[in-house]
């Protein structure tokens, strides 16, 4: 090699290192820009759905979302039975109502806790309060436990721990609702629950709802509230729990799922001063005492009852003829079979009386039904819940195009 050979080499090697000298710096540089973007991107609302926000930390989250919900009912048949002497018609109504109209932020902070509070408008007939429905704070563990305060759903029923965003049909069967939804799910204490992928629990030691019981039902019941000493919190209590699981299981598509609830309720009386029992609230603010069950259609546009058993709770203390309803118990089994597209459901519930003048007597109720998702769906599992969650099309729906979306066909029987 000549020495010009020589000087071109080392000229060579010293630009190749100056090179990767460059080279290095850029990459230390858009290192330092990458997590920049990150960090900023972290402290920042995001679409995912919905908005969402997190910290540059990690360490907060808060995702804000809601829902509309509106039904519609037709009756082709209105007058159900002519009305005489003063009575009002009897009369199934057709119109439009909006369901529910939620708005809510839910999130996690500190890794292990957990938040959520959602207040729906087309609740809170009596008090602003009563329109909140979910409004808790959680600790999750390291394991699959967690514990939680605040308002929540009781864990009863594989229907009503099923989000109304992802069940069947246009409301929950009537059983359901007259046992669970109408005196209000929601109520303030403190529950416990346990979740893997094969099996979960949970149990709830619980009061009366925000607002009053009565007062921020889904439905109607005039008399089921639980708010005494003239408004003032004269509280019931109840201890309540639901066991679920998979005891055969394939795969996430195919699998069959049981379960049993079980809660004991007390209820208040509220009697005036001079021993009478006041069947209808006619002092504003001051409620009722007693309870009563009530169930109409699957819509919730006409209201008309086709149970209610009246106030269990009546007559003057020590009178001849008086009743008192001092607590109640409910029981539940449920079942679900998943196959593939297939799945099929059922539910019975009962509850017994309890107090002055009542003997073995109960209610019941049950409901099943057959679905079928014609575009090849499979039902989701919500492990935590022990229960139904959100359906992905296999294809999303486009009038110009092959997506058909999700079609699913179903029928049942309730009663």
């Amino acid at each position: 090699m000549t020495s010009q050979q020589a000087l071109e080499t080392k000229s060579n090697a010293e630009e190749i290192k100056a090179i990767r000298k460059e080279l290095e710096l850029k990459s230390g540089k858009m290192e330092m820009l990458e997590e920049k973007i990150k960090t900023a991107e972290k402290g920042k609302m995001k679409s995912v759905p919905g908005l969402h926000y997190e910290s540059s930390d990690g360490n907060f989250t808060a995702s804000i979302d809601g829902r509309i919900q509106i039904d519609s009912q037709s009756n082709l048949i209105n007058e159900v039975l002519p009305a005489t002497g003063t009575d009002l018609p009897y009369e199934l109504n057709s119109g439009a109502n909006i369901r529910r109209a939620r708005l809510g932020v839910e999130g996690t902070f500190l890794k292990n806790w957990d938040y959520k509070f959602e207040y729906d408008f087309s609740r809170g007939a009596g008090t602003v309060a009563a329109g909140i429905t979910d409004a808790f704070l959680r600790y999750n563990f390291d394991n699959p436990l967690s514990i939680k305060v605040g308002s929540f759903k009781e864990p009863f029923s594989l229907e009503e721990a099923t989000s109304n965003r992802f069940y069947t049909f246009v409301e929950r069967h009537m059983s359901v609702n007259t046992f669970v939804d109408n005196p209000n799910t929601y109520k303030t204490g403190i529950g416990l629950n346990y979740a893997v992928p094969r099996w979960q629990f949970g149990i709830a030691f619980q009061t009366e709802p925000v607002g009053g019981f009565g007062q921020s039902v889904s439905s109607v019941n005039a008399n089921g509230n639980q708010s005494r000493n003239n408004g003032s919190g004269d509280i019931g209590w109840q201890g309540i729990g639901r066991i679920t699981g998979r005891p055969w299981m394939i795969d996430e598509t195919k699998y069959l799922h049981v379960g049993i609830s079980a809660g004991h309720t007390t209820v208040n009386n509220q009697y005036r001063a001079d021993g009478s029992f006041s069947q209808v609230n006619s002092t504003p603010g001051q409620n009722s005492g007693g309870m009563s069950f009530v169930a109409f259609l699957g819509t919730n546009v006409d209201r008309t009852n086709v149970l209610n058993t009246g106030n269990l709770t009546s007559g003057p203390v020590g009178g001849a003829d008086s009743r008192r309803i001092d607590s109640y118990d409910r029981f539940g089994a449920e079942s679900a079979l998943v196959y593939g597209p297939f799945s099929a459901q059922a539910e019975f519930l009962r509850t017994n009386i309890n107090g002055l003048g009542y003997s073995g007597e109960h209610l019941t109720g049950y409901y099943g039904y057959l679905s079928y998702f014609l575009t090849g769906e499979s039902r989701v599992y919500h492990v935590r819940n022990g229960a139904w969650n959100r359906i992905t099309p296999n294809s999303n729906f486009h009038w110009k195009g092959p997506g058909w979306g999700a079609w699913e066909l179903a029928a049942g029987y309730d009663i």
